[in-house]
Formats: structure tokens, sequence, C-alpha cells
């Protein structure tokens, strides 16, 4: 069985640690607990191993957040993966920071990740993993905030964050989204 986990987030050195690239925080410690290595790949930075018997393929796209479902369709063929053995990972705004939101399908809600993927998939019908980054920014201000790091109470519990997202991609890759989504989304 193969799934494929795609962290969503901007490719440079001036979006590495900000809130808008959570998703490619998640995958790369995701990359880490399994000793595997991103190398460059056709529309994204990508890693294989295997956990449980299944093969995971990470990747982070290159083509920025608004075109994300280019990498994430072209690496869905490449592999023959089902629609419901992908999960892309997002930050969101309407979630506390750090709180995890796991669904089936569902809109875009507005993030332009998501709605690159929706396009090109030309279905809302796949999981999708939300991480909370707050919002806690003046009015006219949403842009700087998602693009800004994480200020220092945030950076302080950071890690703890992360680990408990990995622990959710774990979870929908062993036990499946229904199960997950009790797990995740009662916290």
């Amino acid at each position: 069985m193969k799934f494929l986990i795609a962290g969503l987030g901007n490719i440079g050195d001036e979006y590495t640690n900000t809130r808008h690239n959570i998703g490619f925080k998640i995958v790369e410690a995701l990359a880490e607990d399994a000793g595997a290595s991103f190398f460059s790949a056709r529309l994204a930075d990508h890693c294989t191993y295997r956990w449980k018997g299944k093969s995971i393929h990470l990747i982070k796209p290159v083509t920025y957040m608004n075109e994300s479902g280019k990498a994430v369709r072209y690496w869905m063929n490449e592999y023959q993966i089902p629609i419901e053995n992908i999960l892309v990972i997002v930050d969101d705004l309407a979630l506390p920071f750090g709180k995890l939101r796991l669904k089936a399908n569902g809109s875009d809600g507005g993030h332009n990740g998501l709605t690159s993927v929706q396009q090109l998939l030309n279905s809302q019908n796949y999981p999708r993993l939300r991480f909370g980054i707050g919002n806690e920014f003046r009015k006219g201000s949403q842009v700087n905030y998602v693009l800004g790091e994480w200020n220092a109470d945030e950076k302080k519990i950071l890690n703890e964050k992360i680990k408990s997202a990995t622990e959710a991609v774990k979870n929908f890759i062993s036990i499946g989204i229904e199960r997950s989504m009790n797990l995740i989304n009662l916290r």
C-alpha cells in the first residue's frame, strides 16, 4: 500500500520559519523520524521510506503555495496512489495555534494551496490535515502574519506541536481516516 503525504509551503530562505511553511516542517519531521532524506525531483523535494509495510512518499512542492496542486497531482499519478491515500498538510488561520483538524474532504476554506490541489485533482474529496496557526493579527495584516515567523511563545512549544502532527499522519497511515479523525479532532 502506498501513501503520498504533501506538506505545503513556499521555497526560499525567507519562508523557512514562517507560519505558512508548517506543512514543510511536518513532513521534514516525518522524514527525520524515518531516517530518510529529501532530494530534488520533479515539482517537489521528495523522499520515500517504508513504514509498517507501507510505502510512504513525502513531498514538499517547489511550485510555491499557489500552485501546489501541480506537484500533488504529478506524484499521485507517478506512483499511482489513490486519492484516499494522499494527505495534504497546511496551515489554518481559523484554528488556534497547534490545534489539528483532519478531514476526509471539504472546501479549500480560502487556502490557496488547497484551492490549487482541488482544481488540479478536480475534486474536494481528498484528505487534509490542517495545523492551526491562530489569527493574532490586526485587520489588514493577514498576509504579514501568515508569512511571518513564529513568536517567542509559539517557538517554545512548536516542536511539541509538530510531533503531535506527525503522530496524526502516522495514525492516518496506520488506522485510516475515520478512526484518525475520531482521535485527532476530539482533542
